[in-house]
């Protein structure tokens, strides 16, 4: 998918990709901006206890970090917005910076599908995605883990290309 020209990541995405990709940047920025609730088991996985063992010294890092960490995740998000195409198909041309950004961004759209779906290290995908198939194939379940799968490959195809750029 992403391929190096230049001093830039490029890839061709397709309509219903550059909607999916849109819808999961604008549910990430939703999540963090309208009131963020911290009893959200995704929440808690995007800002997660520094110090699990001592709540009180864990409280008082997210006083002083969770604001800057937070505008950096929308930012990220955004930059995934601001790179897309407006409408339909189209290239995205992104510089190491973007680049970056746009890995954190599908990182933290990854952990967030990932905890919503109950995904762990150990699960695998293909057969959850197989289960979830014959389960029923028009299921919401399937479109989730069909656009885990392909963020998880979108990734990938970054980070190959990544390393090349600096």
């Amino acid at each position: 998918m992403f391929r190096r020209i230049g001093g830039q990541c490029v890839a061709t995405f397709e309509h219903d990709e550059v909607r999916v990709l849109r819808k999961v940047a604008a549910e990430v920025v939703g999540l963090l901006t309208d009131g963020m609730d911290h009893t959200d088991p995704v929440v808690s996985r995007l800002f997660p206890d520094i110090y699990p063992d001592r709540p009180e010294d864990s409280s008082e890092f997210r006083l002083y970090t969770e604001s800057d960490l937070k505008t950096s995740k929308i930012d990220q998000a955004g930059a995934i917005l601001a790179a897309l195409p407006d409408e339909g198909e189209g290239e995205v041309r992104l510089d190491g910076e973007a680049a970056e950004a746009w890995l954190r961004a599908i990182n933290d759209a990854r952990l967030a599908m990932g905890t919503r779906l109950e995904i762990r290290a150990d699960t695998d995908l293909a057969e959850e995605l197989d289960e979830a198939v014959l389960e029923d194939p028009g299921s919401s379940r399937v479109f989730q883990l069909s656009v885990y799968a392909y963020l998880g490959y979108l990734q990938e195809s970054l980070l190959n290309v990544l390393p090349d750029m600096k």
